[in-house]
């Protein structure tokens, strides 16, 4: 048998490392897409849902992170606070004072549960009370509702993720949104040990807002980054296509 020459063999072995290097190229393109497909899955679970709007505002616990969205059309009033209030970075460091399993995981006021000193801006903005916007949308799982005292009026920065139905709320808070990912978030918390101080149900563990972001899910340079991914991924396998054919012949 006639051995190949040495430059044949190498040349062999070059072409495929160059190719092993595309298929490294398309599996790392295929894996953004699909993250990125999941994540869009994931942002827009509650699509079918006429209040939700575009806005995503995460918050990064010690415990995992939770996802929600706004109702603009609702609570209008309430959501441009909320939402400035989250621009600001105010429930940076701050944390959630009570969770009762089945019923509420309630966020701290940011004037009295942040650990961070708040600047002037965040101070005037977190010492705004806004109008109670009471509406008819349901009190269930995953729903975002204004604390308040008394005054219906009183609501500021304080409130609770609902962990059930509480239909003895409708009316009586605002609703302002859901939450849109980190149900498992969720659960985690309501698994946590709790000790009750007169009608709160509160952890014994502090749980942190340690930091906090937010995005809208309708920008259009997303899809344009997807489109632009898709057509180099496309070129790729073209192009492996072709190597293939070429070595393989």
């Amino acid at each position: 048998m006639t051995a190949k020459p040495a430059h044949t063999h190498k040349k062999k072995m070059e072409e495929k490392r160059k190719m092993a290097g595309l298929f490294r190229h398309i599996a790392a393109a295929l894996l953004f897409l699909l993250t990125a497909a999941s994540t869009a899955g994931a942002s827009t679970y509650y699509a079918s849902d006429p209040n939700l709007g575009s806005a995503r505002v995460v918050f990064q616990l010690n415990h995992g992170d939770i996802e929600f969205g706004f109702f603009p059309h609702v609570a209008p009033k309430t959501v441009e606070h909320i939402f400035k209030l989250v621009q600001l970075g105010c429930y940076n460091t701050n944390h959630f004072f009570r969770v009762d399993k089945g019923f509420v995981a309630q966020v701290a006021d940011v004037m009295g549960g942040r650990k961070a000193p708040m600047n002037k801006e965040q101070e005037q903005q977190a010492e705004k009370s806004i109008v109670g916007e009471f509406s008819t949308v349901k009190h269930v799982r995953g729903i975002l509702s204004m604390g308040r005292y008394s005054d219906p009026d009183s609501a500021s920065s304080s409130f609770s993720i609902l962990l059930g139905d509480a239909p003895h709320l409708d009316g009586q808070y605002a609703v302002f949104g859901r939450v849109t990912k980190g149900d498992d978030t969720l659960r985690k918390l309501e698994r946590l040990p709790t000790h009750k101080e007169g009608i709160f149900v509160m952890p014994i563990e502090r749980i942190e807002i340690l930091s906090t972001y937010y995005y809208d899910i309708d920008v259009e340079s997303c899809e344009a980054e997807k489109s632009i991914l898709k057509r180099r991924l496309s070129e790729s396998a073209s192009e492996v296509e072709r190597w293939r054919r070429k070595c393989f012949a």
